[in-house]
């Protein structure tokens, strides 16, 4: 039983007195109440739980002797190359002869988000006529050096800018040389 005791009720010395009886206090009721209240807010709120992203990655077969290709259309194509220190290079065609790039940029909105936008509008009004070619395809590109961060913050701004068509590829040693070249990638 819980009980709160508010002091003696003695007096001075030398005085005498009759001794009070304190006054008792139960706080049996006061911890029962606190306990039913903090299991019943604790039963009635959702936790938050972990969000993941659906990602399809297809399976290695062993017995396949050459790799499969498969022939994309350089004008619906960008690639994105991740280089080392949170960098990553963007080009937007062939990697021997691209339409445009390749360029350096961040992450975020004002980075790689923007290019992916103004593509993806390129390839609509590119193929207006064929709606069946009017999703922009992304090729993400990781290099040894990048970090899985990177890839998640990319994968991230594939869902914002709803990115049907995007692939996790290896880099070629072409790529390796041109994320050298914009001094993202180090020996």
């Amino acid at each position: 039983m819980a009980e709160l005791n508010t002091g003696d009720g003695g007096g001075k010395k030398g005085h005498i007195r009759s001794k009070k009886q304190n006054a008792g206090v139960d706080l049996t009721a006061m911890v029962d109440l606190a306990f039913l209240l903090i299991t019943f807010f604790m039963l009635t709120t959702s936790l938050s739980k972990p969000q993941s992203m659906n990602l399809a990655m297809p399976d290695k077969d062993e017995t396949q002797e050459k790799p499969q290709t498969l022939d994309v259309s350089e004008d619906r194509t960008l690639t994105l190359l991740l280089g080392e220190k949170n960098q990553l290079v963007w080009y937007y065609g062939l990697p021997t002869a691209p339409i445009e790039g390749p360029e350096k940029t961040g992450y975020g909105k004002n980075g790689i988000r923007k290019e992916i936008l103004e593509k993806k509008q390129t390839v609509k009004s590119k193929y207006a006529a064929e709606p069946k070619k009017q999703d922009l395809i992304v090729l993400i590109k990781a290099s040894k050096k990048s970090t899985y961060r990177n890839l998640v913050d990319v994968l991230d701004e594939m869902a914002i800018a709803d990115v049907k068509i995007y692939a996790i590829v290896d880099i070629t040693p072409e790529e390796n040389a041109m994320l050298k070249k914009e001094e993202i990638l180090s020996e």
